[in-house]
């Protein structure tokens, strides 16, 4: 079981010396680095079911689940077993396979306004399509976003992003004209009154509005009551496109994503993470009169060398059919096991006098350290990052893995057991204190 000492870092300490050397900041995504918590960022050689090791053979819960997409575990067998399979018959292509009709089949089935879909290799392409297509279907350029909410990292995108944006600190992104973002409307989340008002200033000329549905990129902060039906009735009426982004929600809140839980249909979902099984993935979906705009049907053009791999559509429909199989067991296990874990750790919060408040749907959740609610980036940004930062370090000194930032959404799965939440509770417990 982890480890109630300090951790050994050895081994990961040199590990992170050699790859700077080499990569910007020695890591393939910034927020890995470490810079909002401080320490030693442990290297991970393995993992199976809740738990992960790094290169010093350290032990850790972790509730970080690669960001989401390891809803089944690490090492989940009938995962590997499926991209086993696929990778002794041949790992890519460049050609279309059976599998992508059959992932295809499974990811329709759960969202009921799909009647098409494209698989990409990533959710930033995702909704970098998505947002192209609405644009194509509407014929107009203006964008509505939120404030918090990441969609990728495409140019008109990085505005006011959260996420590792706001995790580092950094306004928007240099390298970006402001010629690129000139057509990007940032809002704040939850405020009604602010889109009716984007939308009279701008009549006629937004082509869509895309949103989180609850997001996980300020961490984890749902969306107020009624705010996503006000968001559909007012696209409705104004014929612009409703786009979720569902690339962290999707099959996480329930098997048709956030979506389902709130009986919301948009007119395109963007998904990515879980359909993938872990591996690289994205997709865009809606109804085939603005799907097929997309060619070779149409004249929205756009592309993947490795979109459709088979590897990751293998990996995609293994763990898709093991939640539509399952899902009667897996969802409210998810719900109540998230609920004991969050509840246990803000009543020992309540209990050492420490200014601490929570988000949670599902298995999606943030501890905050700010007095909240947080219901926007305005309030999320009062949070005490340095507290969070002594936090992170303590829990993972004493084995639980949480996100490097307070910024992002944890994640709790189906291979968590009420022993790893019952440790976590405990090592809050002592955190806490200090």
């Amino acid at each position: 079981m982890p480890s109630t000492m300090s951790r050994k870092v050895e081994q990961s300490r040199r590990l992170q010396q050699r790859a700077e050397s080499m990569i910007p900041g020695g890591v393939n995504s910034p927020v890995r680095a470490f810079r909002a918590v401080g320490g030693d960022p442990p290297f991970i050689v393995r993992g199976k079911g809740s738990h992960i090791w790094d290169a010093d053979e350290n032990e850790f819960i972790d509730y970080i689940g690669s960001w989401g997409p390891l809803i089944l575990g690490h090492a989940e067998p009938s995962v590997l077993d499926s991209i086993l399979a696929a990778a002794c018959n041949g790992t890519s292509f460049g050609a279309s396979t059976p599998s992508e009709a059959d992932l295809a089949e499974l990811v329709l089935s759960a969202f009921p306004h799909m009647q098409k879909v494209r698989f990409v290799s990533s959710g930033t392409e995702a909704t970098m399509s998505a947002i192209r297509l609405a644009r194509a279907y509407t014929k107009r350029k203006y964008i509505v976003k939120f404030e918090g909410c990441y969609h990728g990292h495409a140019d008109a995108l990085l505005v006011k992003a959260g996420s590792g944006v706001a995790t580092l600190g950094i306004p928007g992104s240099a390298g970006v004209p402001e010629e690129f973002i000139q057509f990007t409307v940032a809002l704040p989340f939850n405020d009604v009154q602010a889109v009716e008002h984007a939308f009279h200033k701008f009549k006629h000329q937004i082509a869509c509005v895309i949103v989180e549905p609850v997001v996980g990129n300020m961490g984890c902060v749902p969306a107020a009551d009624d705010y996503l039906v006000a968001l559909r009735l007012i696209t409705e009426r104004e014929r612009s496109v409703l786009i979720f982004d569902e690339v962290m929600t999707g099959f996480r809140l329930a098997f048709g994503g956030a979506q389902e839980l709130y009986n919301i249909r948009p007119d395109l979902t963007t998904m990515g993470k879980i359909i993938g099984g872990g591996l690289p993935v994205g997709a865009y979906g809606g109804p085939s009169e603005i799907m097929d705009l997309v060619a070779p049907l149409g004249p929205m053009y756009q592309a993947g060398t490795l979109s459709g791999n088979p590897l990751a559509m293998a990996a995609g429909i293994a763990t898709l059919k093991q939640l539509r199989d399952r899902k009667q067991e897996i969802y409210p296990r998810l719900e109540a096991l998230s609920g004991k874990l969050v509840d246990g750790v803000a009543a020992a919060a309540k209990e050492a006098g420490v200014e601490f408040c929570h988000n949670r749907v599902g298995s999606m959740f943030t501890w905050f350290f700010a007095q909240g609610p947080v219901t926007d980036w305005d309030s999320a940004a009062k949070s005490n990052t340095e507290a969070f930062g002594k936090f992170f370090r303590t829990m993972l000194d004493s084995g639980i893995y949480l996100p490097p930032s307070q910024y992002e959404a944890a994640f709790l799965g189906a291979a968590h057991t009420e022993q790893d939440v019952e440790q976590t509770i405990a090592a809050a417990k002592q955190a806490l204190r200090r």
